[in-house]
């Protein structure tokens, strides 16, 4: 599966530590009103069985939508529910590259590859990735362990590949026009949109700052 750079315009991940006493499911529904493009699944507590269970639900709601739906790092979750795709961080690709990760989900699957250097970024594209995930583009407090990456790296790795890139990493409304011109198609978030009161108005909010922004 080739993928449309369109589905990349505001891509939401998901975090439960956003919840707020409200299910995933309604909180991953709103922002899919709001004009969300694709949704990735990351769990890093549940149980296998839960997360399959929910994984079914969201996607089944993406499907109504036509919006990607991808699984975080695990390619047997991703494998087992005929999920669109999976995406892995380079703590994943030294257990399995993409080039692995493409054998076990078949040619017709999205695999998205976290990229920090303009090499892991050829290097993901050479091994079949079909998008990168590049960052983080801002200071970040879902992920403590990256380093902060400077424009002129992601305009650098934007340019090396000829396959779409999405930018992470603290993204905002009031920060991502300075992303302006650097070779991405969107940008994806946690929480941007999930840790607002109204995850409707803050995705839409937000999908119409990265319009402007990809039009500058």
């Amino acid at each position: 599966m080739k993928c449309d750079p369109k589905d990349l315009l505001l891509y939401a991940v998901t975090d439960r530590h956003w919840l707020n006493g409200r299910t995933l499911v309604d909180v991953v529904k709103e922002s899919l009103d709001g004009g969300v493009t694709m949704i990735q699944l990351r769990e890093k507590s549940l149980d296998e069985g839960k997360f399959l269970e929910e994984a079914k639900e969201l996607q089944a709601l993406c499907r109504e939508r036509h919006v990607p739906f991808i699984v975080n790092d695990n390619v047997d979750i991703a494998k087992a529910m005929d999920a669109d795709g999976v995406h892995v961080g380079q703590d994943d690709m030294a257990a399995l590259d993409a080039r692995e990760v493409r054998a076990k989900l078949g040619p017709d699957k999205l695999i998205g590859v976290s990229a920090h250097t303009v090499e892991e970024a050829l290097l993901a594209e050479k091994q079949g990735a079909d998008y990168l995930g590049v960052g983080a583009v801002f200071p970040t407090s879902s992920k403590s362990d990256v380093g902060e990456m400077s424009y002129e790296t992601l305009k650098a790795i934007c340019k090396a590949v000829s396959i779409p890139v999405v930018a992470i990493g603290g993204i905002s409304g009031e920060n991502v026009g300075k992303l302006a011109g650097s070779g991405i198609c969107g940008v994806a978030v946690i929480s941007a949109i999930y840790a607002a009161k109204d995850v409707k108005a803050a995705a839409a909010d937000l999908k119409a700052t990265v319009e402007e922004m990809l039009r500058a």
